[in-house]
């Protein structure tokens, strides 16, 4: 990862990354990263991290928040004024309630089947193939459509050349997947830099034709980062990373 200030980072940027309480840190030009709380999903450990890239007009969207804590709020601050919020997937919602609470003027953008999922929040509009135009001009975007289970939308940073996927590839480290249930996400194909989407997500796509358009799409960015959030990012060779991770399309 990207270590260090750039050119373009403000003096209060620089120092809320350096302030040693912040989890915020520079992944790219232009974008930012946090890991948050590990949280169990069905018993499997699954840490969570966040993206903040600032955008041209000098706002933040923010990409699957994790838990919101002071030092978080301001370092994400730091870069700009929260004014986009964005939910990947209808499984990346537990903490945007804080969000919510702590910006009240931000708006809220709910994947496929979230908006029903937590009717307690209030989004804007619903994701789809096509960018909004406050950040179409910094950030792609596009559906993986065909699931009965779960439709996930993958996003494109340009200025960094950096893709954004949530749960669609999954690459834990090896070192922490131990005992029974590393064993079982090992035969799902979740480990290490071979890592893909787990198999019974896989089954669910009963219609691979939007699959497939939404994967042409994804590889048609040319990646260069690879930025997800369960796993090890990776600093070049996305693009490659992508089409042998999603080659079961």
């Amino acid at each position: 990862m990207a270590a260090g200030a750039g050119p373009w980072q403000s003096i209060e940027v620089e120092q809320a990354l350096h302030s040693g309480l912040v989890m915020l840190r520079e992944f790219a030009p232009a974008l930012y990263i946090a890991d948050g709380p590990t949280v169990s999903f069905y018993g499997f450990p699954y840490p969570t991290r966040m993206a903040v890239a600032k955008l041209s007009d000098g706002s933040a969207w923010l990409w699957s928040p994790v838990a919101l804590t002071e030092a978080l709020a301001a370092a994400v601050a730091a870069i700009g004024p929260p004014r986009h919020i964005v939910a990947p997937n209808k499984l990346h919602h537990l903490f945007l309630g804080a969000w919510a609470a702590r910006w009240p003027e931000a708006l809220f953008y709910a994947a496929p089947g979230l908006a029903r999922k937590r009717p307690d929040l209030r989004f804007e509009t619903e994701l789809g193939d096509t960018p909004d135009p406050a950040w179409a001009a910094d950030i792609d975007q596009v559906v993986f459509r065909g699931s009965f289970a779960l439709e996930e939308v993958a996003f494109f940073h340009r200025a960094s050349r950096t893709a954004l996927i949530c749960d669609l590839v999954q690459r834990h480290p090896e070192a922490e997947m131990t005992g029974w249930r590393g064993l079982l996400m090992r035969l799902d194909g979740l480990i290490g830099e071979k890592g893909s989407t787990p198999r019974e997500w896989r089954l669910s796509f009963l219609r691979r034709g939007p699959a497939r358009a939404a994967r042409d799409r994804v590889l048609g960015w040319q990646a260069e980062r690879l930025l997800i959030a369960h796993g090890d990012c990776a600093d070049s060779g996305a693009t490659a990373i992508l089409a042998d991770a999603l080659r079961w399309i």
